[in-house]
């Protein structure tokens, strides 16, 4: 039986492997998991030649989206592991024409007991993000919960955690949208940033815990000395300075207008993505600044800490403005069910 491929999954694989060495040093990420439980599978023998998988069939096995489960697929394929069969998903190649299609067997690996909500978050926040560049967004709720065959539960958490952080709100009616993100908004939250986080680290850093500053360091300095960092590693940094490091600061009051700001870096959980990702120069970039605020925090020099602080937020600006330009360029897929524009 010869191999097939649908138009437009040459663009895909192109994609999987742009993306592949970055996905890879991502081992919490969905699709990674769901590759390397298939990859472990297919060499340990469980899953063997003429086995045949489909994506639906990953995605109900291992309790995740159908999205991370096609990457998964494809990035299995493009290793050779699997070849892609028409009409019939992908199969294990090598088998004899009698095992051809004998659907495998995948009960009982579930790759994560994490709450329903969790593991779809990504792939509806990543919709949403990419969207709001353009403009505005209605969620329906009925039918995301139909999409991704959960209850509406689980979609009211997911949109719950979502307005908390600033991602999505609810009109008079109940409706929830996802307001269009505008070049003149993003340089009002930088701007709020650059003003309150390098005060808030001057009064944070007599209150710091050094374990804390001592394993944040030691965190950015490992992305710096190896493979290029995943999303999960690079929002980690992220989270660890902008959030948990200044939130040592003993005044809440400062901090609290800058859960608004928070938004900013929602696109971190998304590198691989052509239009939220950043290039890997401008993420090194961004850790050698990080790593250069916290060697002069854990060398007692708050004041240079602080100026070193306001000169990566305002270069950091420049750096987030880039995916205008990249969303106006770019072609995105069709709006999934779920989403609809608004004015």
């Amino acid at each position: 039986m010869s191999s097939w491929q649908p138009a437009g999954v040459d663009e895909a694989m192109g994609m999987v492997r742009d993306s592949g060495a970055r996905a890879a040093e991502d081992p919490d990420s969905l699709r990674h998991r769901a590759f390397a439980r298939l990859r472990d599978m297919i060499e340990d023998g469980r899953l063997r030649s003429g086995d045949r998988l489909t994506e639906s069939q990953v995605a109900r096995a291992f309790g995740i989206s159908r999205s991370p489960a096609r990457e998964a697929l494809a990035l299995l394929a493009s290793q050779g592991l699997i070849v892609q069969r028409q009409g019939r998903g992908y199969e294990i190649p090598g088998g004899s024409g009698d095992v051809h299609g004998r659907a495998a067997e995948l009960d009982g690996e579930k790759i994560s007991s994490s709450p329903q909500w969790q593991r779809i978050y990504a792939e509806v926040e990543q919709e949403i993000l990419n969207r709001v560049l353009l403009g505005s967004v209605r969620i329906k709720d009925r039918q995301l919960a139909d999409h991704f065959g959960v209850s509406r539960t689980v979609t009211r958490d997911l949109l719950g955690r979502m307005h908390g952080l600033g991602i999505v709100s609810k009109t008079d009616t109940g409706k929830w949208v996802a307001r269009q993100v505008r070049p003149e908004q993003i340089s009002d939250l930088f701007e709020l940033r650059a003003v309150l986080e390098p005060e808030a680290l001057l009064r944070a850093a007599s209150a710091l815990d050094p374990a804390l500053l001592s394993e944040a360091l030691r965190h950015v300095e490992r992305l710096l000395g190896g493979a290029p960092a995943g999303s999960s590693d690079f929002d980690r940094a992220e989270t660890d300075l902008h959030i948990t490091i200044l939130g040592a600061c003993p005044n809440p009051e400062l901090l609290r207008p800058l859960r608004k700001a928070h938004l900013l870096f929602a696109p971190t959980r998304h590198l691989v993505d052509p239009v939220l990702g950043l290039p890997s120069e401008l993420i090194d970039a961004a850790l050698r600044e990080h790593a250069e605020i916290l060697h002069a925090l854990a060398q007692g020099r708050a004041e240079m800490a602080a100026k070193l602080l306001r000169n990566h937020i305002q270069v950091a600006e420049a750096r987030w403005m880039h995916r205008f330009n990249l969303a106006e360029l770019g072609s995105l897929p069709q709006l999934p069910r779920y989403l609809t524009f608004v004015d």
